[in-house]
């Protein structure tokens, strides 16, 4: 007779997911307990031990469920916050973090040369001009120090034979001309020039990091050994080929001064920027060039863990992944050595020096030749004097982790190619410190050429006033760009407008209020949202915004008028821009925009935005 077997049922339990934060677990938590264990526990107030343990897993929960999200922001460009993982998404972008960018300006050197006599006319003895050498150095009044960045020969000829250095008269006695001035400008950076040697030892170490002294290096120009073998500076590790520039000794060097060569580079290195810092480090390959590896692929069967017996009773076999990468594919690590780095370093906003400023030489670095005397070259050094008749422009301070981020966000999707405007914009801000920063670009369709874009650019001062960008770096960024742009687009680099405002406000204020004390706080309010830093080319100023903000201070009652002016050329001694813009024009629906290709700025704050109470 069959028996009856009784089947026991587990009731399933209802368990809830949807709870993050310590409260909602710790609900969900009570709840689950009153329903599945209400017999045996029936008091879950805070003070009691189940209390404690509901306390303990809301907690362990509530730290869980923060770090898993923690970690998921981390992953995303957009919501990252620690330094680490946000340089290396800025980094896996594309954009090259860097520091505070040099300035540059053109100096004005004079020498004062003998005069001779050739075919009965007084003119400048060529036998004495110096050839001013690179790295010489001149000083600032302010203390900024700017160096030469190329040879220049006051000898140089043009294609007429005539000097190509400018050339006044300086003294005559008795109507004959005794000797001349002589005047060349040269092209300057603030950017100084430092060498590192570094001592390795004989043990080979794969990836070896070298971290340079100085903070904001902005240029390796060189990374050399002992034995005097050089290492290429690459994009990545995996890079085993350079273009290299060579001089031209053809016919047609006259046109073509330089030309490209592709050569190996077994020797290579990347180098890394830290914003935590300020310093660059450089990292070589994994490679030890004692060792004869002419495999382009590792053979996985030599990075096997050795078995013993019968190989066929084995399924799998132990490789370590870290041995495929101690070979020469990543490139070279140096050991055994000395490394001599030479690099570029320093800049920010403070070296964008004004008119005149430049009138030390501090180092002159000349070479004469060799029938001039050492008294005749110690005198015409004595007579050198140099000034700049432009000021200095292209320095900026090193970018924030936020200005970094926007940037890789543009070029996060582009491909080593500018197609949209995003793309535009990312190189612009991308562009090697060595050759100066724009502050602000803005790209806009040209109205006149369906094939060509505007892109408007305008740069600092060092009181962190807006200028014109200089010739220098706006001819700079056209050639950065150029091997970037499509064969079809052409990218027109044009200043942008600089438009200064004013503002004059009335307020009503509470009874009793100090009057002063309120004018003050909005005073400084309006300040810092007309940072110049907080605005764009192209960006219209919400009038409503100002009104909230003077409102929104404690005592103001009520805004009896908001007035926008137009401040320009000289005014009470304080020098504005040229350009003159309406207010009325350009006013609609609150919102007052820019002409095309054009900026608000508040130029002397202090001064420009005044208020009164009724």
């Amino acid at each position: 007779m069959p028996k009856n077997i009784k089947k026991e049922v587990k009731k399933n339990k209802d368990i809830s997911y949807t709870a993050k934060d310590f409260n909602s677990l710790r609900a969900d938590l009570t709840t689950y307990a009153r329903q599945h264990y209400g017999n045996k526990l029936i008091d879950f107030t805070e003070n009691s031990v189940a209390g404690m343990f509901l306390d303990l897993a809301a907690y362990v929960g509530d730290n869980l469920s923060f770090y898993l999200d923690h970690q998921f922001n981390e992953l995303s460009l957009e919501t990252a916050v620690e330094t680490r993982n946000l340089e290396a998404l800025i980094r896996s972008a594309g954009v090259d973090i860097s520091g505070a960018s040099p300035a540059f300006v053109f100096a004005k050197l004079s020498f004062v040369i003998p005069a001779t006599t050739f075919r009965g006319s007084r003119i400048v003895d060529k036998t004495f001009l110096p050839n001013v050498l690179s790295e010489t150095k001149f000083t600032s009044q302010s203390g900024v120090n700017f160096f030469s960045l190329e040879s220049v020969d006051f000898g140089e000829l043009d294609v007429n034979g005539e000097l190509v250095a400018d050339v006044r008269v300086n003294r005559v006695k008795n109507g004959t001309i005794l000797d001349f001035i002589v005047e060349r400008e040269i092209p300057c950076s603030s950017a100084a020039t430092e060498t590192e040697r570094f001592t390795l030892g004989s043990n080979p170490v794969p990836f070896r990091t070298l971290t340079l002294a100085n903070t904001n290096i902005h240029e390796i120009q060189f990374v050399k050994d002992a034995d005097g073998d050089e290492y290429y500076e690459v994009d990545s590790l995996s890079q085993d080929t350079v273009y290299k520039r060579m001089e031209n000794n053809r016919q047609d060097r006259e046109l073509v001064p330089s030309r490209l060569q592709i050569i190996p580079a077994p020797r290579r290195f990347v180098k890394s920027y830290s914003t935590a810092t300020g310093k660059m480090s450089i990292r070589f390959g994994s490679g030890d060039e004692e060792i004869d590896d002419e495999d382009i692929i590792p053979d996985p069967s030599q990075h096997a863990v050795t078995l013993y017996g019968d190989r066929k009773t084995f399924t799998r076999v132990a490789i370590d992944p870290n041995s495929f990468l101690n070979n020469n594919t990543l490139g070279i690590s140096p050991r055994a050595t000395t490394i001599s780095v030479k690099y570029t370093y320093g800049g920010g906003i403070s070296h964008n020096i004004s008119i005149g400023e430049l009138v030390i030489i501090t180092t002159l670095r000349t070479s004469f030749n060799s029938a001039v005397s050492p008294s005749s070259i110690s005198e015409i050094r004595r007579s050198a004097i140099v000034v700049n008749d432009f000021p200095a422009y292209g320095g900026e301070n090193e970018p924030s982790l936020e200005e970094l981020r926007n940037i890789a966000l543009l070029a996060k999707t582009q491909q080593k190619r500018v197609v949209t405007r995003e793309d535009l914009l990312a190189r612009v801000y991308n562009m090697p410190t060595n050759f100066g920063r724009v502050f602000r670009a803005s790209v806009r369709d040209n109205p006149n050429n369906p094939f060509a874009t505007q892109l408007h650019v305008i740069s600092r001062n060092r009181a962190g006033m807006l200028v014109l960008s200089p010739d220098t770096l706006k001819e700079n960024l056209s050639l950065y760009l150029s091997k970037f742009r499509l064969i079809s687009d052409a990218v027109d680099v044009l200043d942008a407008k600089i438009i200064n405002l004013g503002i004059k406000y009335t307020i009503s204020v509470e009874p009793g209020t100090n009057k002063t004390s309120v004018l003050q706080s909005i005073n400084n309010a309006l300040k810092v949202y007309f940072k110049v830093e907080k605005f764009h080319i192209d960006q219209p100023i919400n009038t409503g915004d100002v009104n909230n903000i003077i409102l929104n201070t404690a005592g103001v009652i009520s805004v009896i008028s908001l007035k926008f002016l137009n401040k320009f050329d000289i005014e009470d001694g304080r020098i504005y821009s040229g350009e003159r813009f309406s207010i009325a024009r350009n006013l609609d629906k609150g919102l007052i925009f820019p002409d095309r290709g054009a900026i608000f700025e508040i130029r002397h704050p202090n001064d420009d935005i005044q208020g009164s109470v009724i």
